[in-house]
């Protein structure tokens, strides 16, 4: 039951997007987010990276999410991953966004790439749009978030466990308050 309930989701996101949505290359994906000013320092600092370029999330009562992406270590792409997120609470729609997770150090690298990562309940994501970056829940490792472009304010971001997770919605609408965590999957190159 639980395994059609996640198809008939996959199947609900897949066709509530455009084709040109899930047609996003990784390299277009980290284009997008080195273009943006709270996220392009960590580009530079980082021990490695996953970059998730769509991820597609539907719900209504039950959600779920999906996304393939790739792990780096520095610039060498070391492995596959695979993003799945189960929740259940009030939730309606269909989104779909691109997720990039940064690795502070081997250590966080290491525990990410494991076979199976789950961020916990405290973990947080920022939010990543054209101009304005807030916080969002549940997503990720926790960081800042940026105000206003107008203001010129800037807040700072930083690790959570070694690890800091934006994300930056593409397309959709989704209204939730639902309970539930990312789970990943990583499958290293032979």
């Amino acid at each position: 039951m639980k395994r059609f309930v996640f198809i008939a989701l996959a199947v609900v996101i897949m066709a509530a997007a455009p084709a040109s949505v899930f047609a996003d290359s990784h390299a277009n994906a980290i284009a997008a987010f080195k273009a943006s000013p709270a996220v392009m320092p960590f580009f530079e600092t980082a021990y490695g990276y996953a970059v998730f370029p769509t991820v597609g999330k539907g719900g209504l009562f039950v959600g779920a999410a999906y996304g393939k992406g790739k792990v780096f270590r520095g610039d060498t792409a070391t492995g596959t991953a695979t993003l799945i997120k189960m929740s259940i609470g009030y939730q309606v729609g269909g989104q779909a966004f691109r997720e990039i997770v940064f690795f502070e150090d081997q250590r966080a690298y290491d525990e990410f790439t494991r076979g199976t990562f789950e961020f916990d309940a405290n973990a947080s994501a920022v939010a990543v749009t054209a101009g304005l970056q807030a916080k969002a829940g549940s997503m990720g490792a926790s960081a800042g978030a940026s105000v206003l472009p107008s203001t010129a304010k800037q807040v700072e971001t930083s690790y959570y466990k070694g690890m800091a997770v934006f994300i930056q919605t593409m397309g959709g609408l989704m209204l939730e308050a639902a309970v539930g965590g990312q789970t990943i999957s990583f499958e290293p190159y032979q």
